[in-house]
């Protein structure tokens, strides 16, 4: 950082900011570590300096003298897709709201070696816990070989885990089967996520449990990885076996489906109904708009946070957040 004539600016210190608020040094550390017994005047007044000054808190120093960093790390892999991006946005807006900071670090998912660097990197942090963002059974049998004397808690698991929290992702599929089945659908196919995600096998699980509820046959199954394309690729498979209605693993694969059947001459209601599920921000625009399941991730994001941080109630059980079904155009009854 340089001043005016163009020189270093030497970096602005607790002794800077005591002399300006009229202060002792050891009254700023009491208000850099939320300590009730400082005075609400005092406390006005050293903020108040740290803000003409520009004073920046060194996390990692802090840590030291305190043992509190208010930093949450975040492990994460896998992050550009909707639902590990929104939870991490999610934890991020939480933990700022209880005063800490986050700090994240990425790894290959099946990559031991990476997720352990990962982990080590944030325990160099002074993270006071961590919050996985694991949709991966990997990245979870990694993170549990580990020794790490922080709280760990894991999203996206689909529960598992001792500290797991997750959306009900069974339920979330059943109610997607549901729809189309009480729309008089008896043929409903699924296009699933990768064979590798938890949340993938999990909405699998929950389409043959309704289905086998209700009587109908399974099938068929068909395995994209996510992305618009597979689901695209997934259409002439899907034209072929004859059914009238899909249940597609999330809302990308299902805008995918939905070109390949216009491209195949295939109507959406008209022909071949189709769900979704994650309820992302374009669903609503796609033609036809697409009905889906919506899930909250803000809710577990903020008893992932609350847990760490000692504001949310351990003894409470941590129940599956329910996803709920939006219901708009891509459902009609079979022709």
């Amino acid at each position: 950082m340089n001043d005016a004539t163009g020189g270093a600016r030497r970096r602005v210190g607790v002794r800077d900011v005591a002399a300006r608020a009229e202060v002792s040094r050891q009254t700023v550390s009491r208000v850099l570590n939320d300590n009730p017994e400082v005075a609400p005047e005092t406390r006005e007044r050293v903020l108040a300096a740290m803000a003409e000054l520009g004073y920046r808190v060194n996390n990692a120093a802090r840590a030291l003298g305190t043992h509190r960093s208010h930093t949450i790390g975040v492990l994460a892999s896998d992050a550009v897709l909707f639902g590990p991006a929104q939870s991490i946005a999610a934890i991020e807006a939480s933990a700022r709201e209880a005063g800490y900071w986050v700090s994240a670090a990425f790894a290959e998912a099946d990559d031991a070696a990476s997720v352990t660097s990962a982990i080590e990197h944030l325990l160099a942090q002074g993270v006071e816990g961590i919050v996985v963002v694991a949709p991966h059974a990997a990245t979870l049998d990694a993170v549990s070989s580990l020794d790490i004397d922080v709280p760990v808690i894991t999203l996206h698991s689909a529960g598992r885990g001792e500290r797991g929290l997750s959306i009900d992702q069974v339920a979330g599929a059943r109610l997607a089967v549901a729809a189309l089945a009480d729309a008089g659908h008896t043929r409903i196919g699924h296009l699933r996520g990768p064979e590798d995600w938890l949340e993938a096998q999990s909405r699998a699980d929950g389409y043959v449990s309704e289905l086998a509820h209700r009587g109908l046959p399974v099938g068929p199954i068909i395995t994209g990885d996510w992305s618009a394309g597979s689901g695209h690729a997934a259409a002439r498979k899907i034209v072929a076996s004859g059914v009238t209605a899909v249940f597609a693993a999330n809302d990308q694969m299902a805008l995918g489906l939905l070109g390949g059947l216009h491209e195949a001459g295939v109507t959406v209601p008209g022909d071949i109904s189709i769900v979704g599920f994650d309820d992302i921000p374009d669903a609503a625009y796609y033609w036809p708009r697409l009905t889906t399941v919506h899930q909250d991730f803000s809710a577990i994001a903020r008893r992932a946070v609350g847990l760490l941080v000692g504001t949310a109630d351990v003894r409470e059980p941590a129940e599956p957040v329910k996803p709920v079904l939006v219901v708009r155009d891509s459902v009609a009854p079979p022709a």
